[in-house]
């Protein structure tokens, strides 16, 4: 009965602590990593909004980063694995270290999308966004429609994943 007990609570707290906590973002959210927008600061947590006709926005709590789609002209899309270290850690230490080596036999994986484009005083600038799992096919499929562009993949793993 114990041991019910500590799994059960290992259960709610995995599935409780924010996933920004353990170093991932929402499902439906963005997060801008880094590139040449100065307007931006790295670390930058928001949504990719691709419904709109004509621009790009990334829109976040501070405003709105818009680039319109004929000035985007390569988009990249790559992933990240790894192991579940920190929730592992987490786990062993705050609930039951029975638990921990199950998150570490996981793995998670980040998504980066990379955007190129001319700025208004046409230089070549680029914005670096993690996706979060939910938005990823919708973002990439809505970016080659609305700029002509097509998707580079970073690598076969990237590629076999965004086609399943």
């Amino acid at each position: 009965m114990r041991k019910l007990c500590f799994f059960m609570v290992a259960v709610f707290f995995a599935n409780v602590i924010s996933p920004a906590l353990l170093g991932g973002i929402p499902s439906d959210k963005a997060v801008y990593r880094g590139g040449t927008v100065a307007a931006l600061a790295e670390q930058t947590e928001g949504a990719v909004i691709t419904t709109d006709e004509h621009q790009f926005v990334f829109s976040h709590k501070k405003g709105r980063f818009v680039v319109p789609y004929e000035l985007i002209n390569r988009i990249e899309y790559g992933q990240k694995a790894g192991r579940r270290v920190g929730a592992a850690v987490v786990v062993a230490f705050v609930v039951a270290p029975i638990v921990a080596p199950l998150l570490l036999l996981s793995k998670k994986r980040k998504h980066y999308l990379t955007i190129n484009f001319l700025d208004t005083g046409g230089k070549q600038q680029a914005a670096v966004f993690e996706l979060g799992k939910s938005v990823i096919r919708k973002t990439l499929a809505s970016l080659e429609a609305r700029t002509g562009e097509k998707v580079e993949y970073q690598d076969l793993e990237a590629e076999k994943a965004e086609k399943r």
